[in-house]
């Protein structure tokens, strides 16, 4: 392999070191504790619509909204009114004594006409918190039914449920576990294969039979676990950042719903990235077949936009029933919970979701982009597949098409295209560790909903440049 020096990488070297940051700049020290204590992040100084502007004057296509966030844009007046509102209303009130009607109206939209049996909504901050009220929700609900034994919670390999102890735990994102296993990780959790139709269904195999073959692994976990010490399963409906959009085979969450009706354990439905419409129908699982439900539902990124930190957990009325039945309460809260004004600009977003029909556009534009993408970036010599839902798609990169080979870390290959994507005005989500934890690349392309037709061809051209700037320095790399 040539000893060479890439444009990307001079690029990246030049602005930001030997760091993994995005344009950073040269800055006097900064007091915030950035991602990286090598160098500063460019700065944002602006944004509207499907556009980011830099203090550097640079203009940027938001092809990815950030991690999957903005989903209306950014800028929207509607939002930015109704937070202008609430404050001028009240901007704080405590959860333990008080509700107000921006929370209310928020979990009314959601939940009316109690869909799927969801029928009450828990806002918080984050996702990682909404994961973590979710798996106490879980406990509390078999403690309340006089099964304190269930401690035992099954999740998948390559998943990321969030970065809080009890969400880390669930999640299996290897590198940022690595510094905290044994000592910050709970011990009854234990992870089956993920559905990664790409790498894992094998030759000949039926997707109705790779998924059985899943779902008859999930049963073996739970049988040598004993299904009755298992308080709940945790899946991403569809695969967030650290697998890159990977969807589950035909029937598997059928076989997954059945399996966990049958043994009384939890189903914990992860939509945090994949849900609020982003796949083209508001909750991800509605795609996967008559009978599909989760016990406990989280949502975050849509759900508030960008507008605003907020994440949410949606309880099926199973869960409910248990509590009330029980002590009447859950055992948990957040100073922040609820806040007022989050809600409200929540709900800003939501309305306008709904009256735009946007989440109807996403599924319909989305059949473009997959058609773009694979049109365009399929055939290509480093793309090893194309997937997703919606607007929501990654594209996972290999070193060699036929044994599906991934690249080196050190070759950098989903950083190199998202660098080369960021220098020609494009912004779109990077993904390393796809394969295994430390092997393998991708990226991902979440645009707004409300992102135009020009602005969606934009994305496509772009990307597409910005992979064949990289893909020539690679392949010259790797010649003898």
């Amino acid at each position: 392999m040539k000893n060479t020096t890439s444009s990307a990488e001079r690029m990246a070297e030049d602005s930001r070191g030997k760091t993994d940051g995005i344009n950073a700049q040269p800055t006097k020290a900064s007091h915030v504790l950035h991602r990286s204590l090598l160098a500063d992040p460019a700065t944002v100084v602006s944004a509207s619509g499907s556009y980011i502007n830099l203090s550097t004057g640079q203009r940027i296509l938001d092809g990815c909204t950030g991690a999957a966030v903005a989903i209306i844009g950014h800028g929207s007046e509607e939002v930015q009114s109704a937070v202008r509102d609430q404050m001028a209303k009240v901007s704080y009130a405590h959860t333990l004594a008080f509700t107000t009607s921006a929370a209310e109206d928020l979990a009314d939209m959601l939940l009316r006409n109690k869909p799927h049996g969801l029928c009450k909504a828990y806002f918080v901050c984050s996702g990682s918190e909404a994961m973590d009220s979710a798996l106490k929700l879980a406990r509390q609900y078999h403690v309340e039914r006089g099964q304190p034994q269930r401690t035992r919670i099954v999740a998948r390999q390559q998943a990321y449920h969030g970065n809080t102890i009890g969400a880390m735990s669930v999640g299996s994102n290897v590198a940022r576990k690595a510094p905290y296993m044994g000592v910050l990780t709970l011990p009854n959790v234990s992870h089956v294969s993920p559905a990664y139709t790409y790498r894992s269904q094998l030759q000949g195999e039926t997707e109705e039979s790779y998924a059985a073959r899943l779902v008859q692994e999930l049963d073996h976990e739970f049988r040598s676990l004993g299904p009755e010490n298992v308080m709940a399963f945790v899946a991403e409906t569809v695969c967030g950042a650290t697998l890159g959009c990977a969807t589950a085979p035909r029937g598997y969450f059928q076989g997954v719903r059945r399996l966990c009706s049958q043994y009384g354990i939890l189903l914990i439905l992860d939509e945090v990235m994949c849900g609020s419409g982003r796949c083209g129908t508001y909750f991800a699982f509605e795609q996967e077949g008559d009978g599909v439900y989760p016990d406990l539902l989280t949502l975050g990124k849509g759900l508030g936009g960008g507008y605003s930190p907020i994440a949410g957990v949606l309880v099926h009325e199973k869960v409910v029933g248990g509590l009330r039945q029980g002590s009447g309460s859950f055992v948990h809260g957040h100073t922040y919970q609820a806040h007022p004004v989050a809600c409200a600009a929540s709900l800003a977003v939501q309305r306008v979701l709904e009256r735009d029909d946007l989440v109807r556009r996403c599924a319909v534009k989305g059949e473009w982009l997959e058609g773009a993408l694979r049109r365009e970036l399929g055939g290509r010599r480093f793309v090893g597949d194309v997937r997703g839902r919606g607007f929501f798609w990654a594209l996972e990169f290999v070193a060699d098409k036929a044994s599906k080979e991934p690249f080196s870390p050190e070759v950098h290959f989903s950083g190199r295209v998202r660098d080369e994507a960021q220098r020609l005005g494009l912004a779109v989500y990077p993904g390393t560790g796809t394969v295994d934890g430390t092997r393998g690349d991708h990226i991902i392309v979440a645009p707004p909903y409300n992102v135009s037709d020009a602005e969606l061809e934009d994305v496509v051209r772009l990307l597409k440049e910005a992979y064949e700037v990289v893909e020539k320095e690679v392949a010259a790399e790797m010649t003898p």
